[in-house]
């Protein structure tokens, strides 16, 4: 007996420890985020006293009204005092309940006036941000190695919680974020925001958020997209406005520069090596997710591209300019040319057509992949 009462304190005392345990929801760093909370923590007390009374009366009523005691069960049929009771009081806890829920719904849905307003744009596996009004775009890549991910290496601290580019944002202003899809649906989910919104092809969701504390903030695609749904992470950056500010003029001022330098090597030759160095880190960045590393592909899913294909053809070279810049018509190729630089483009068809014993001599130069761009014949 004493240790079922051990029992019985240990459990109906968890709600109050509630927000310190694991598996509980985070309270978040934004006024909606907490609100959130709080409102979850209010459901979930009222539940918690609803099973308290429900099994209190249901386990006395087995214990007083047992047949050992000679009790003897009672026949009747219809009681209006019994239903009006069961009918009203359900009612006002769901009126109770709707309150403060329908608040919270209604300041999560706002999305009016907002001071900065960000596009995100899913797509298989990565997520493309874009500042309106600011001329700043970029796309938002995992990072972790490889390595670790097959289980080569230790696993950092935030494994699968990284990327190459995170989405920066200041903190005290209102943002609204458009949400859409490129291909499959994907959802952008931030727990500490209180933010997850599906993203969906040919549709914009809605959503926003202000966050009062600087800090990294992480959080991960939350619709099953494909394969490697896994490796969609999320991290925003929060800074401070002025930092902010100067993070937007450096990243503005890069981007423009990278404009630029496109346009110089339109007349320019790359060589080799320096194509083949670059496009083995695109590869394995953008393209060995899909194709593998070695260039073997995944039977039935993503063809090979060593020893087979357009990448070993040598009449075939605007043809695979083509596939890797416009992507391929129903099948899981993305166009490229949208993402990449031209000079980036050059080096991975360079690489593709001269890795793994592809071995064609071919060179890829921006111009080429300008030309096919702009629907010119090479």
């Amino acid at each position: 007996m004493r240790h079922r009462w051990i029992f019985l304190v240990v459990f109906f005392s968890l709600p109050l420890s509630a927000q310190e345990m694991r598996f509980n929801m985070t309270p978040g760093v934004t006024q909606v985020s907490q609100e959130v909370y709080q409102l979850h923590m209010t459901i979930f007390y009222i539940c918690c006293v609803i099973g308290i009374v429900v099994f209190g009366v249901m386990f006395w009523a087995i214990y007083h009204h047992r047949r050992s005691k000679g009790a003897v069960a009672a026949s009747f049929h219809e009681s209006t005092k019994v239903e009006v009771v069961w009918t009203i009081v359900p009612f006002l806890i769901l009126i109770g309940m709707a309150i403060p829920a329908t608040k919270t719904l209604l300041a999560m849905e706002d999305t009016s006036e907002p001071d900065l307003t960000i596009q995100v744009t899913g797509s298989q596996w990565k997520w493309h941000y874009s500042y309106f009004d600011e001329d700043v775009e970029f796309f938002s890549l995992l990072a972790t190695r490889p390595a670790e991910i097959y289980a080569e290496r230790d696993k950092r601290e935030n494994y699968l919680l990284e990327v190459d580019r995170p989405l920066v944002v200041p903190t005290g202003v209102k943002i609204r974020f458009l949400i859409t899809s490129q291909d499959v649906i994907h959802s952008w989910w931030v727990p500490a925001f209180a933010v997850k919104k599906d993203a969906n092809p040919g549709f914009i969701n809605e959503a926003w958020t202000r966050i009062d504390e600087p800090g990294v903030y992480r959080g991960q695609c939350a619709e099953l997209c494909g394969k490697d749904h896994g490796f969609m992470p999320i991290v925003v950056v929060a800074k401070e406005p002025a930092e902010y500010q100067a993070w937007l003029q450096q990243t503005r001022a890069e981007q423009a520069l990278a404009r630029e330098e496109e346009q110089r090597l339109l007349s320019m030759n790359m060589e080799m090596d320096e194509l083949m160095a670059l496009g083995e880190k695109t590869y394995q960045a953008r393209c060995a997710v899909c194709h593998q590393a070695n260039g073997a592909g995944l039977p039935g899913a993503f063809p090979a591209l060593a020893g087979v294909g357009v990448s070993v053809d040598p009449a075939a070279k605007a043809a695979h300019i083509s596939i890797v810049v416009h992507g391929q018509a129903g099948t899981a190729m993305q166009a490229f040319g949208p993402q990449l630089s031209l000079k980036e483009l050059a080096a991975v068809i360079t690489y593709e057509r001269n890795a793994w014993g592809n071995n064609t001599g071919d060179t890829v130069q921006a111009a080429e992949v300008q030309a096919v761009m702009n629907g010119d014949a090479l």
